[in-house]
């Protein structure tokens, strides 16, 4: 049975299936977040850097349901790495989405992007004066919840050893053939919760054989089934599409994979 909500530490509950908008343009965000929340979905993750976060809250209001009945994820972008801009990005997402508050905020990457994969400089100092931000907001009831986004050990370690509030989440890449069992582990000790962007590896993991046949034991489709791998190896997924008979099918995940299955889907 698909458990629907997992909790952070301070009790807050996150579902465990988000509906993400990366790449979903402004234009078209409130018709796919409103159909989102329409077929059943009651978390919608959206990030200052998608640029779409005005259509997001729109499509919140066109739902016609209950703010408190729907979690909302943003990000503070990758690029602003001081408390000002931290704290003016805080403010400017609850404007766009107009909304009293956001159930949680993280810092969408330890890094600016440009430079997360040569990984020259470690922007630790930078990145508490961020959360910092992200506390006194959290402090303050604008925020139900904050965490980090793309960490890896060390620059959660930091945060641990020089602020006061653990993050609350790590949002990472987690799919089949893409997965640090270091890392999870990590967290896990320190209750963090583990979410898992991009379960479709982006989308190529649709095209994989071995994956393909699988989720025909199953009878169901590989979307299904590397959703439903995410969910059992970590704690929350996100999938992705502005189609709604792709929201419908890829929220149907309730079955089980077997424990060799997993293990098959693992070592992938």
């Amino acid at each position: 049975m698909l458990k629907k909500t997992v909790s952070f530490y301070n009790g807050v509950e996150i579902p465990v299936i988000g509906l993400g908008t990366w790449q979903t343009p402004e234009d078209i965000a409130a018709r796919v977040v409103k159909e989102g929340i329409e077929v059943g979905y009651i978390h919608i993750d959206t990030a200052a850097a998608y640029r779409n976060e005005h259509g997001v809250g729109e499509g919140l209001k066109l739902s016609g349901v209950d703010r408190k009945k729907i979690f909302i994820t943003t990000k503070i972008p990758a690029e602003l790495k001081t408390y000002e801009e931290a704290k003016e990005s805080i403010r400017k997402s609850l404007e766009l989405l107009d909304v009293d508050y956001i159930d949680l905020i993280i810092i969408h990457c330890p890094t600016p992007w440009r430079e997360y994969f040569l990984r020259r400089k470690d922007y630790f100092k930078e990145n508490v004066a961020v959360y910092r931000a992200l506390e006194e907001a959290y402090e303050e009831g604008k925020i139900r919840a904050i965490g980090v986004s793309n960490f890896n050990i060390a620059d959660i370690q930091n945060i641990l050893d020089n602020c006061k509030i653990k993050p609350m989440i790590n949002q990472i890449p987690w799919y089949i053939g893409c997965r640090d069992e270091a890392l999870k582990a990590y967290c896990n000790r320190h209750q963090i919760l583990v979410e898992s962007y991009s379960p479709l590896g982006t989308g190529k993991l649709l095209g994989n054989k071995k994956i393909a046949k699988m989720a025909e034991k199953y009878g169901v489709t590989p979307a299904q089934l590397c959703i439903r791998f995410a969910l059992q190896d970590v704690d929350i997924t996100l999938p992705k599409t502005t189609h709604k008979d792709r929201m419908i099918e890829n929220a149907k995940v309730d079955f089980e994979i077997s424990e060799e299955d997993m293990e098959t889907l693992k070592n992938m």
